[in-house]
């Protein structure tokens, strides 16, 4: 008997909470779903208790990849803008010492030296063979050079010219004989670097300068502005010519 009366007692309570919880249940409408869960055996279950609070923070994850950066596409060039004015000048600079005088060689001058006797000798004997020939004449510096051919005399004044020269032009007595020389060598008439101007019987040389020296055969220009150069004959005196004829070429450097 004692040992039912706990027995009854659990089956009275049991019964007490059946009934609370039906009442409830009809005045709350709560889900019917709860009536098969709430007990399991001879005892009942309770309702689920309030979450609990969280946990503890977890182990730190590894790192992640890096993001792609996307740069942006390059903007278009902007327009160079005008030159600016020009700005005053500066100061003048501090003058600079001056450099020490130049000078050549010793050895260089030596060398010069030696070269100019050298072209001297090498002259003088070229000049002592043209002379034998009767190939040049030389006074008071100037040289009268002849190839003993004879062509017109604008071919002539062209040749003369090509070599650094002109055509040999007397301008005093002395260089007339000089001349004369090479005509007699050759025994020929020479042509002489004067022409006629527009004035007939009136000469110039060739580089247009007035004539004053000359030479002229008794009678003569006597070309009437028909012939316009001028020839010396073997005796030296001088002829007014025309021009296309072949005479001898010398030359004057």
């Amino acid at each position: 008997m004692m040992v039912l009366l706990p027995l009854l007692s659990l089956l009275l309570l049991e019964w007490a909470l059946i009934g609370s919880c039906s009442e409830k249940g009809g005045n709350d409408e709560q889900p019917s779903t709860y009536s098969d869960t709430y007990y399991h055996g001879p005892w009942i279950a309770g309702r689920p208790g309030r979450d609990g609070r969280d946990g503890r923070d977890g182990a730190k994850g590894e790192k992640g990849d890096p993001g792609e950066v996307l740069n942006g596409m390059q903007g278009c060039p902007a327009n160079v803008g005008h030159s600016g004015s020009p700005g005053p000048q500066g100061p003048p600079g501090i003058k600079g010492m001056k450099g020490e005088p130049g000078g050549i060689h010793p050895t260089l001058i030596d060398e010069l030296l030696n070269m100019t006797s050298y072209l001297e000798a090498r002259l003088l004997k070229l000049s002592k063979a043209l002379t034998l020939y009767g190939s040049m004449a030389e006074l008071g510096g100037k040289f009268y050079v002849t190839t003993g051919q004879s062509s017109d005399f604008f071919t002539i004044n062209k040749t003369c010219h090509e070599m650094g020269g002109i055509v040999a032009t007397p301008r005093n007595k002395e260089e007339n004989a000089a001349i004369m020389k090479l005509v007699v060598r050759h025994n020929t008439y020479a042509f002489l670097g004067l022409r006629e101007g527009i004035q007939p019987g009136k000469f110039y040389y060739v580089d247009g300068s007035p004539v004053n020296y000359t030479n002229w055969y008794y009678g003569t220009p006597d070309g009437q502005g028909q012939e316009n150069c001028v020839e010396m004959y073997t005796d030296g005196t001088w002829n007014d010519k025309y021009c296309y004829k072949h005479r001898l070429g010398i030359c004057e450097f």
